[in-house]
C-alpha cells in the first residue's frame, strides 16, 4: 500500500474504486482522535465504486508514523496535502470525524481542493471537550471495549455484540498509543475556528449523533449555523454516527457529493 511523506513523517493511505482520471470524484476520509482507519469501513463499503475512496491514517495512528507530540491541526493539514499530492488528487470530497472534521475545515479554508465537506461529530472549538472517555489502550482489550460506551449508544452495543468484538480487534491493531493519543487530543484542544468559519464557502454537511456524549450535539448545530453553506442533520445515536447509522449517513453523503 502507498505511503506519502511530509518531511520525516511517513503517512499511510490506501485507495479503492474509480481510476485516477475521475477528477473531483475522490472521497477522502479523515479520522477521529486515536482511531485507525477501521472507523471508515462502513462508509468505504458503501461509497467505493461510484467514487474513488482514499483512507489515510492520521499521524499517530494506524500505519502512519507517530512522531513526538503535541500535534497541531496545521500538521494534519500538511499531512493530508502530502497524501493528496502523492496520489495526484486535485479536487476531492472530504469526510472528517471529530479531529478529522477540524482538519477538513482548515483544509477547506486554506485550499481549493475540497469540493464538499461532510463533518461527523465535529465542533468549531475544542477547549471545552473532554475526550479521555474515548481512549482505550491498544494492548488492553477490556479498556478498548469499555471505552466504546462513550462512542456508541447502549442500544447499538447491546444489539451488535459481533460488531463490537470486531471493532475491539481492529482497535487493538490500529489505534494510537496513549502518547500519540495525547498528542492528537492536544491538537483538538487548541482549535477555535469560530471567527473564521465565514471564510469557508465549501458546501458542508454537518452530521451529528443526538446522543453524542463527548462531542455534544449543540456543537454540531453551532458549526452548521456559522458555515456559509452549512446544513445540519441530527441522527439518533452516539459519537460514531457513521457506524451506528451507516445507511442514513451514506445516503446523505451520496446526496452531498452529487450536488457539489
Amino acid at each position: 500500500m502507498p505511503t506519502a511523506s511530509n518531511g520525516a513523517v511517513s503517512l499511510y493511505y490506501e485507495t479503492d474504486g474509480a481510476a485516477r482520471n475521475s477528477p473531483g470524484e475522490t472521497v477522502v476520509f479523515l479520522g477521529d482522535v486515536g482511531y485507525g482507519a477501521w472507523q471508515w469501513g462502513w462508509q468505504h463499503a458503501g461509497l467505493t465504486g461510484p467514487f474513488e475512496t482514499l483512507v489515510t491514517d492520521l499521524r499517530g495512528a494506524g500505519r502512519s508514523d507517530a512522531p513526538p507530540g503535541p500535534y497541531a491541526v496545521d500538521d494534519f493539514v500538511a499531512d493530508v496535502q502530502a497524501v493528496l499530492d502523492d496520489h495526484g488528487a486535485r479536487r476531492v470530497h472530504v469526510v472528517g470525524a471529530g479531529l478529522g472534521g477540524m482538519v477538513a475545515l482548515e483544509l477547506a479554508r486554506l485550499s481549493t481542493r475540497p469540493r464538499s465537506l461532510a463533518l461527523l461529530g465535529t465542533a468549531p472549538v475544542g477547549a471545552d471537550l473532554t475526550l479521555s472517555p474515548l481512549f482505550g489502550a491498544p494492548d488492553d482489550p477490556d479498556a478498548l471495549e469499555s471505552s466504546l460506551a462513550a462512542a456508541l449508544s447502549r442500544e447499538f452495543l447491546d444489539a451488535h455484540p459481533d460488531a463490537v468484538e470486531r471493532i475491539v480487534e481492529w482497535r487493538a491493531a490500529e489505534d494510537a498509543t496513549r502518547e500519540a493519543w495525547a498528542a492528537q487530543a492536544a491538537a483538538v484542544a487548541a482549535v477555535d475556528v469560530t471567527d473564521r468559519l465565514y471564510e469557508i464557502d465549501t458546501p458542508a454537511l454537518v452530521l451529528h449523533g443526538r446522543d453524542d456524549a463527548v462531542w455534544p450535539v449543540a456543537h454540531g448545530r453551532r458549526l452548521a449555523e456559522n458555515l456559509p453553506r452549512g446544513e445540519f442533520v441530527g441522527l439518533d445515536g452516539g459519537h460514531l454516527i457513521g457506524i451506528e447509522r451507516s445507511r442514513a449517513v451514506n445516503d446523505r453523503l451520496f446526496g452531498l457529493f452529487e450536488s457539489a
